[in-house]
Formats: C-alpha cells, sequence, structure tokens
C-alpha cells in the first residue's frame, strides 16, 4: 500500500516541480553545490565505504524485520505491523539521501540540480513525518495495550490499524506539498552552494534573492509539529510507566518493559536527532556540528532502529530465524 502511494506521490511531486521551476521565469540557478563535504577531501574514500556498509544495512536490516513480520503468523497484530510500515519506510527514508551522498564523495562535480533537489527535500521530508506519525501512533497503541488491555481487542481492529498505517503515509506526503510548491517558486539568483550534505529547508532558503525572514516562519511550524509530536509520545509512555509500576509481579513488569522497550529507544533516537538539527530557530553551529547532526539523523538513527527491533526483542529473534532458517525452526518447534 505504502509503495503504490510512493509512486503516486513521486509523479506528482515530479509535475509539480517541474511546473513550478518553469514558472519562475526570474530562477536563474538551475543547479545546487553541496560544501558540507570540505573536511572529507583527502579521504573520501575512507567515508564512503563505511556509508556504503551502513546503507546496505540499513536496507537488509529493515527488508530483514519487514518480512520477518509478514512471514510469521504469530507477528500479526497491530504493534508488529507498524513496526513492519516503520522498516519499509526506514528504507526509503535513507534511500532519499545516502545514493546521493555516496555519489559525491567519491564525484568531483557535488552538484544536484533545481528539481532534484527539490524532490529530494520533498520525499526525505515526507518520509520522516509519515515516521513521525507512525511513531506517535505506536506510542497511542502501546498505551491502549497496557492501560487498557481489556478493550484493546475491540479498539485496536485490524480495520482501524490499517487505516492509521495509511492514514500516516498519506498525511506525510500531502502535508508537505505546499511547502515544497511555494519554494519552487523562489527565485534563486545568487550564491548555489548548500552547506549541507543533502537538501534541506534552511541551507535552501538561505539562497533564495528574496526576504529570508520567512525561515524563521518555517522553523515556528516545523517546531510546533515536533514538540506536539514529542508531547503526545512522552505523555503516553509517562502513562504506561505508572501503570507498569503498579504491575505487582516483577515478572509481570519485565514483560511489559521489554514490550515498550524497543519503541521508546526508536523514540528517543529519532525525535532527539530531529530536535537538535530543527530546534535551534537562528541559531548557527559550525559547519562539521551541522554535518555531525545531519548524519546522525539521517543515517545513524535509520542504522540503530533494526537492531533495537530484532535484538532487544524475542519474538522477533524467533521470527528472523524462521525466515532464513525455516526448516531448522520447525525441526526445534517439534522437539
Amino acid at each position: 500500500m505504502c509503495l503504490e502511494m510512493s509512486c503516486v506521490f513521486l509523479s506528482i511531486a515530479v509535475r509539480v516541480a517541474e511546473t513550478m521551476v518553469r514558472i519562475n521565469q526570474t530562477t536563474t540557478v538551475t543547479e545546487f553545490l553541496f560544501s558540507g563535504f570540505p573536511q572529507f577531501e583527502d579521504g573520501s574514500l575512507l567515508f564512503f565505504i563505511p556509508l556504503f556498509v551502513i546503507y546496505i544495512f540499513i536496507v537488509i536490516g529493515n527488508l530483514t524485520v519487514f518480512f520477518a513480520v509478514k512471514v510469521d503468523t504469530r507477528l500479526h497484530n497491530p504493534m508488529y505491523n507498524f513496526i513492519s510500515i516503520f522498516s519499509f519506510l526506514e528504507i526509503w527514508y535513507t534511500t532519499a539521501t545516502i545514493p546521493k551522498m555516496l555519489s559525491n564523495l567519491i564525484s568531483r562535480q557535488r552538484t544536484i540540480s533545481m528539481i532534484g533537489c527539490l524532490l529530494q527535500m520533498y520525499f526525505f521530508h515526507s518520509l520522516g513525518n509519515s515516521e513521525g506519525i507512525l511513531l506517535t501512533t505506536m506510542a497511542i497503541d502501546r498505551y491502549i495495550a497496557i492501560c487498557n488491555p481489556l478493550h484493546y481487542p475491540t479498539i485496536m481492529t485490524p480495520r482501524l490499524c490499517a487505516q492509521l498505517s495509511a492514514g500516516s503515509c498519506i498525511f506525510g506526503f500531502l502535508v508537505l506539498l505546499p511547502e515544497i510548491a511555494w519554494i519552487s517558486t523562489l527565485p534563486f539568483c545568487g550564491p548555489n552552494e548548500i552547506h549541507q550534505i543533502f537538501c534541506d529547508f534552511e541551507p535552501v532558503l538561505r539562497l533564495a534573492c528574496t526576504d529570508t525572514s520567512m525561515i524563521l516562519i518555517e522553523d515556528v511550524i516545523h517546531a510546533v509539529a515536533i514538540i506536539f509530536s514529542v508531547l503526545i509520545i512522552a505523555l503516553s509512555y509517562i502513562r504506561i510507566i505508572t501503570v507498569i509500576l503498579r504491575i505487582p509481579s516483577v515478572e509481570g513488569r519485565q514483560k511489559a518493559f521489554s514490550t515498550c522497550a524497543a519503541h521508546l529507544g526508536v523514540f528517543l533516537m529519532f525525535y532527539g536527532s530531529v530536535s537538535l538539527m530543527y530546534l535551534r530557530f537562528s541559531a548557527t553551529f559550525p559547519p562539521i556540528l551541522d554535518t555531525a547532526l545531519a548524519l546522525m539523523f539521517a543515517v545513524l538513527a535509520p542504522f540503530f532502529n533494526p537492531i533495537i527491533y530484532s535484538f532487544r526483542n524475542k519474538d522477533m529473534k524467533i521470527a528472523i530465524k524462521k525466515l532464513f532458517c525455516p526448516q531448522k525452526t520447525v525441526n526445534l518447534s517439534s522437539d
């Protein structure tokens, strides 16, 4: 479902970007130059190899989680369905930026076309928005499961689960279209160096030949969205923890904590890195720190997500073993 929607949104985004760029007759800049790799000039291959390995691991790891959930019928429940959708989105989230980073590391021409830059911003942030909404949905799902377990099966039905998953993707992609359409109409007639390792709102808007006060408005909009999501998730987990602490048995508390630990870890990593990047408003960081923060939420957070969901979850471990060694798993089960 999410793959089909991604294809639809891709065709729409390409048409919108091409139309807007043609309409904007004052635009003289046709491509941007990435200057976020100055410290990598002498040893770009040394950075290319680990980044390439990390990207392959992210793709394979998230595909493994996705198919493990689909194959193992014991994991056909709302919690694991959300995890599988999240893993699927993570693959495309990293694919929006890392392949271009890799090509920039081994190429002397570290450029991207205007349309390519708009599309990269659109898909990177649309997928990030979808993931953020899905993490919020997962927190609410855990809240209902732990704080209201008797009504959980009737509330979180397969139909509602599918609607929430699809709604996260649709809203995440639609909400960003007006912003990208507006950016595509701005005149870019001066410097074309993006001081970052991929196209992002703030570095691109600073290159526009117009009033840059809109950057502050952009920052406020993004901050409100981030803080609102963080508050919902934080309040859900505070309530969850208070309920878990009231469970009389130690085994019951441990089981309840184990189901939430992975979600909480991913939430802290995702929103922690995003907050460092986008909740700073007009504050400026040194280029190397900007690059480090970008790598943290665009590369390192997706790298650790499949590790957290697979190694810290007993059911997921069994499902992964069943995916790669089905015969051995059957023999062990029969014994």
